[in-house]
């Protein structure tokens, strides 16, 4: 299934703000993972009963829908304590100014306990996370993206600001970061595009730092003041606008 399928596929429930379908990096060919973000819960909810357990035209297997974050899940409860309480995490104005624009009747029924949380509970209550199938990776989420012989970013084209958005750095990740983690992370704030971890091509692991592309100036900066350093395992982030001078 292309992205616009997928968007065919799911547009009659609702208004999609961002869809991602994730495909194989050498072949181009669909991994049998997507993701879709709608403008409102009750939209992913009907989605859900409607095509959850659904065998799509062509498909020979039925396919799984969930969504993509629910909070109430123990890796991401953990994620979302770690933003908010790491003693490395800075700039908390921002992160609290960004929370009021999802204050909705809905959202205050279920207080979070803390306003990254906030922030965050929309996108994460309205992203789909779609399978089809058996993935074709061990990481039922995503799969390391595949880096050609090189060294620092040669070859590695993401430019800070393009016509595909705007380039975010992300430093000091920890060796088994993967792009899970930074789609959680950055998913929150806006729309994203793409992320890439860069790795080591012998070993498979984080060379230390990683990519996020987002759509939105406002969205991507208001990340970056969240996000730039606090603390992730035992890494504290820096995390800026790509840079030509990026990790050179």
């Amino acid at each position: 299934m292309t992205q616009k399928d997928v968007e065919d596929m799911f547009s009659r429930f609702g208004r999609i703000i961002n869809s991602r379908v994730l495909v194989d990096q050498t072949t181009g060919l669909s991994r049998g993972v997507a993701f879709i973000r709608f403008d409102k819960r009750s939209e992913a909810e009907e989605a859900i009963t409607n095509f959850n357990g659904h065998k799509p035209p062509g498909s020979s297997e039925p396919i799984t829908v969930k969504f993509a974050a629910n909070p109430n899940q123990n890796k991401n409860v953990a994620l979302l304590s770690q933003l908010c309480h790491s003693p490395a995490r800075r700039f908390g104005g921002p992160v609290h100014h960004q929370a009021q624009r999802f204050r909705s009747a809905e959202n205050q029924e279920l207080p979070p306990p803390c306003s990254w949380q906030r922030a965050a509970r929309v996108p994460l209550l309205s992203g789909l996370h779609i399978t089809s199938g058996t993935p074709q990776f061990g990481n039922p989420w995503f799969s390391p993206m595949g880096v050609d012989h090189m060294s620092g970013l040669s070859g590695v084209n993401v430019p800070g600001n393009a016509s595909s958005g705007w380039c975010i750095f992300i430093y000091n990740l920890g060796q088994d970061a993967d792009e899970g983690i930074l789609w959680q992370m950055f998913g929150p704030f806006g729309a994203v595009t793409n992320v890439k971890v860069i790795r080591d091509f012998n070993t498979n692991k984080c060379k230390g730092f990683g990519f996020v592309t987002m759509t939105n100036y406002e969205e991507a900066a208001m990340a970056i003041a969240s996000l730039n350093g606090y603390r992730l395992g035992d890494k504290i982030l820096q995390v800026s606008f790509k840079t030509n001078k990026s990790h050179k």
